[in-house]
């Protein structure tokens, strides 16, 4: 097994907080991991994207031109990173972030409501978290388990109070997850 992501949005809406978690879940389960975080000088609005592979065996490079899965959270990482997604890979798109939806059809393409979803739990910085469930649940690279595990280890201990709630916003991504 080998999966190599791209996760693309904004600045502030935790592509690479998504990211961290994903490679730390794998590590929790000794998986050779890569992260590679991309992004502008801006911390917030900015345009940020992180490369995470994930795999049982040795990883020769983490620089990527074609990738697995296509994470994307606004249209301009659609429009950069849609053409990149491998022939009968995996593209999630953010709905409310997108004007133009995707195109191809060489690819499984799925939409989730994220960010209509984190208001309904009343906590927009569940966004993430729920888009991070609908990833799992379309390609159950690591498991939920570890996943907490990885939040233990990236939040600092003062949020540690967070994570119920972060496991609630990973299982209702998975639930709304749409092809």
């Amino acid at each position: 097994m080998k999966e190599e992501i791209i996760i693309a949005g904004f600045g502030g809406q935790g592509v690479l907080s998504m990211g961290k978690i994903l490679a730390y879940s794998g590590l929790m389960e000794d998986k050779e991991v890569t992260w590679m975080p991309a992004y502008g000088p801006e911390q917030r609005g900015g345009t940020a994207n992180v490369t995470v592979i994930v795999s049982d065996k040795k990883i020769s490079s983490p620089i990527l031109s074609s990738y697995d899965i296509a994470v994307v959270l606004n249209q301009p990482s659609l429009n950069k990173f849609e053409s990149k997604v491998k022939p009968g890979g995996v593209l999630i798109y953010e709905e409310s972030g997108i004007i133009n939806p995707p195109t191809r059809k060489d690819i499984q393409v799925y939409r989730i409501g994220a960010i209509d979803a984190a208001n309904e739990m009343d906590n927009s910085k569940a966004f993430n978290m729920i888009v991070l469930g609908g990833l799992l649940k379309v390609r159950p690279m690591v498991s939920l388990e570890s996943v907490i595990k990885g939040l233990r280890e990236t939040l600092p201990e003062r949020h540690h109070h967070l994570i119920p709630l972060n496991e609630e916003a990973i299982n209702l991504g998975a639930k709304i997850i749409r092809q």
